[in-house]
């Protein structure tokens, strides 16, 4: 998966903006290429999960092609998947699972399958 610089950025920009609370949103990728971020809402409001919501219309991005991944970011923890990620995989399993770092700013993605992650390959563009 290849997260060119400007949606880092908007990553970035997203997760610094819902500070203190874990930020949260879709990212979606076409032939494995981040094409663009989506940002949702923590309906949690913790700085500690998250609960996805995002404008329904996103789903339809699957429609025109797009892989969809989900991101959150987490305040000072490592970018990998806790043990609330983990247990409340859902819809999310075996999809692009992208963390980061806010304190490190370090970027990394997964896969989470049957309770196990799995690290995906990440690069900048």
């Amino acid at each position: 998966m290849v997260i060119p610089a400007e949606v880092r950025s908007a990553l970035v920009e997203h997760a610094e903006a819902e500070s203190p609370n874990e930020a949260c949103g879709l990212i979606a990728l076409r032939g494995g290429i981040a094409e663009r971020y989506i940002p949702g809402r923590n309906a949690a409001e913790s700085p500690y999960r998250f609960e996805l919501e995002v404008d329904p219309e996103a789903w339809f991005l699957e429609d025109e092609g797009y892989e969809l991944a989900v991101f959150h970011s987490h305040l000072a923890s490592p970018p990998r998947p806790s043990r609330t990620d983990v247990e409340n995989i859902g819809l999310w399993e075996n999809r692009p699972y992208v963390i980061l770092n806010l304190r490190t700013g370090e970027l990394a993605a997964w896969r989470i399958m049957d309770g196990r992650t799995e690290p995906a390959e990440l690069s900048a563009a």
